[in-house]
């Protein structure tokens, strides 16, 4: 199944290029000085090198509204956007092949703050079943069914090698899990009602090696 093209929040179907953009804001916002009580989408505009009307219609989707000539309450816009984006809310998560992308999306600590909660890790590996890494068990794919429903896992990431994504995006599924975020390069195939997201590494990096080769030209 591909991705859709937006997204459904709060009863409200978003652009996926307004809901991509709305994380850039709230990391903006939230690098501004306490003394700072305002914003206009003018200021905003300028350190992100995204038009005002564009930021003024992706806020408008919040349900709040800029004062004239003042601009948006930063505190307001910041809990809102974290609200909004699900970031203030725990997703239990489990993790698909704890290699080296695996363990450390495990250890990195910073997932908690945009709501991501990893509970648990899978891997076929013998020496890694039974073991922690910063306090997540990993156990054998046979424990994911039991996993799912104990721990209230609604997120799978799957970071195995390329070759068994979309087996273990079937057991992933066949458990009761309603996303999965994909870190493989290939698009995974799955059953109407499961959410996915694909993140590559390698799309990314042939971007940004086109580019940089389009520089010596």
């Amino acid at each position: 199944m591909n991705e859709k093209p937006s997204i459904q929040r709060n009863s409200i179907l978003l652009p996926e290029p307004t809901l991509r953009r709305l994380p850039w804001y709230l990391a903006y916002l939230s690098t501004k000085n306490s003394d700072e009580q305002y914003i206009s989408t003018t200021k905003m505009a300028g350190e992100l090198h995204v038009d005002p009307s564009q930021i003024a219609k992706d806020l408008s989707f919040l349900g709040i509204r800029g004062k004239t000539r003042i601009g948006y309450e930063i505190s307001t816009l910041v809990d809102t956007l974290r609200n909004f984006l699900g970031f203030a809310k725990r997703h239990n998560a489990v993790i698909v092949g704890v290699g080296s992308l695996g363990a450390a999306l495990i250890a990195d600590s910073g997932l908690q703050h945009y709501g991501l909660n990893i509970v648990a890790g899978i891997d076929t590996n013998p020496s890694l079943i039974g073991s922690d890494i910063c306090g997540v068990r990993i156990f054998s794919p046979d424990n994911l069914p039991q996993l799912v429903e104990k721990l209230g896992i609604v997120i799978g990431i799957v970071t195995v090698p390329v070759e068994s994504a979309q087996q273990v995006a079937n057991a992933i599924s066949q458990s009761g899990i309603r996303a999965l975020w994909n870190f493989t390069p290939t698009r995974i195939r799955v059953p109407e009602g499961v959410v996915v997201t694909n993140t590559s590494i390698y799309s990314h990096l042939a971007v940004m090696y086109n580019r940089l080769s389009s520089l010596d030209l």
